[in-house]
């Protein structure tokens, strides 16, 4: 069997339809047509995709941690100085300086700084300095295992997940709720067939009693006529409300697959299938897996406490001392010009290096204490509502398995309720055939029927949308209706 790829952006390729002229005013759709033009058009799925583009840029943005900052400065100073007393000539100097670098941090924890400076004095003889070097800190303790910036990764890789499982959650409502607003559209559309023939079997027996009157077969006593008109009256009115829900479940459908009510208004959408009931061999832990395994909301708590995990690392990591190793290596340059002091450095013959380590110790570190226990205190949290969740959705899933198996034997006793119905009506219209029955009595049997055929349908559409509801609730409905759904990022 053949799955769908649907690409979800917003462009302009996805906006509209239909053409304005020589529009149709019917257009056959089958289910799989309506589940296409959703993912496409639906207003809300259309907002959701939103979710994972913005936490992908957000996720980048986390990134931004690790970019390295280049810096370049220079400067003039100029200064007199000497003894205001003295008769002799003022001392003066001036000094030019440019300083560069490139700093930045790694996802060890480390920082780097690779630099270099150069000055030239005049004062009196010209002389030149300068040096070019790297030099790194490398955390031990704090900031070690985890630091702000893998933090923030970490929980906005996990935000990413969380919006996917977001978009698919939208997915699964939109597409189960197409499918019940389809099963509706076909009971409602059958159901003004049921109220159109019952209607027509109102004006036969109005007609047919007439006519026995005129040929003074029945009586014109006992409120016969009056009965037959009082009941293709309530047939009509019947027929009138069928008609609108009809209507009113049509444009349900249309909003949920167009994002331009505009071009579908004045088009009537015909279901190009029938209502069936196939009936499924259900096992409630076959469904309580599919529902652990696949519901959005479970993963996205799943993952959520995944969240909160790195939090309570990175806080647990704040508790240690600050230990830091440091070094620097470089060479220095010296002259009577800039020249001279670029080629010094640059032989790399007059090095210089440094090391040491820096230890800093919170004497109470009250807030680092506070904050990893209320992180702790959050997992907790977290756990216990993942917990209730768990059990929330395996009772939804029960609750939907009998449900199933319920609107199954309602089926079964409809379609028994209708066939007896007919029968029974057919039998007592032979009877007022040849005078043994009565016009009260048909026109009873004649609405059973009509009832009966109504609620058979109504059973149908019923068991059906009990199986849209049951996938829904295992988070199993895109696999169901081999929908393969990728987003456009």
């Amino acid at each position: 069997m053949k799955t769908i790829s649907v690409g979800l952006i917003l462009a302009a390729s996805l906006s509209g339809t239909f053409a304005q002229t020589n529009a149709p005013t019917t257009r056959s759709l089958s289910l799989r047509d309506c589940l296409v033009e959703a993912l496409k058009h639906n207003f809300d799925v259309q907002i959701e995709t939103f979710g994972p583009q913005i936490a992908a840029l957000n996720l980048k943005a986390a990134y931004a941690g690790y970019d390295p900052t280049f810096s370049l400065s220079g400067e003039h100073n100029h200064n007199h100085y000497g003894g205001l007393l003295t008769t002799n000539t003022l001392n003066f100097s001036d000094n030019n300086q440019f300083d560069s670098g490139l700093k930045g941090s790694l996802p060890t924890g480390t920082e780097y700084t690779l630099g270099g400076n150069v000055s030239k004095s005049y004062a009196g003889d010209d002389t030149s300095s300068g040096q070019v070097g790297l030099s790194v800190t490398q955390p031990l303790l704090k900031d070690f295992w985890i630091d702000g910036t893998r933090l923030k990764i970490s929980v906005r890789k996990n935000d990413l997940k969380v919006s996917e499982q977001g978009l698919r959650k939208q997915l699964i409502k939109t597409v189960t709720d197409v499918e019940e607003a389809y099963y509706e559209l076909i009971f409602a559309r059958e159901n003004v067939q049921v109220q159109q023939e019952a209607l027509e079997l109102a004006q036969k027996q109005l007609s047919d009693d007439r006519q026995r009157v005129q040929i003074q077969v029945l009586a014109e006593r006992g409120g016969t006529i009056e009965q037959d008109e009082a009941q293709v009256a309530q047939s009509r009115a019947n027929l009138i409300g069928a008609q609108f829900t009809l209507s009113s479940d049509e444009n349900v459908l249309k909003n949920l697959i167009t994002d331009n009510y505009l071009q579908w208004h004045d088009l009537t959408i015909q279901p190009a299938e029938a209502l069936e009931a196939v009936r499924q061999l259900l096992d409630v832990q076959d469904s309580w897996s599919k529902g652990m395994e696949r519901r959005p909301e479970l993963i996205q708590a799943k993952l959520g406490l995944e969240s909160q995990g790195f939090q309570l690392k990175y806080d647990w990591n704040q508790l240690f001392p600050q230990l830091d190793l440091n070094g620097s290596y470089g060479f220095n340059g010296a002259g009577s010009s800039f020249n001279d002091s670029f080629n010094q450095a640059g032989a790399g013959n007059r090095p210089y290096y440094s090391y040491g380590a820096a230890l800093s110790v919170p004497l109470s570190n009250v807030g680092a204490r506070s904050a990893y226990k209320i992180d702790q205190a959050t997992e907790k949290q977290l756990l216990l509502t993942l917990k209730q969740l768990e059990q929330t959705v395996m009772v939804e899933i029960d609750d939907a398995v009998k449900q199933v198996r319920s609107a199954w034997e309602s089926l079964d006793a409809t379609r028994k309720l209708r066939i007896a119905a007919e029968a029974a009506l057919s039998a007592e219209q032979g009877k007022y055939a040849v005078g043994k029955s009565t016009t009260f009595t048909v026109l009873q049997l004649q609405n059973q029927v009509t009832s009966a055929r109504s609620q058979e349908i109504r059973s149908l559409a019923d068991y059906n949308k009990a199986l849209a509801e049951l996938a829904k609730k295992e988070g199993s409905t895109l696999e169901r209706r081999q929908l393969d759904v990728q987003v456009k990022k």
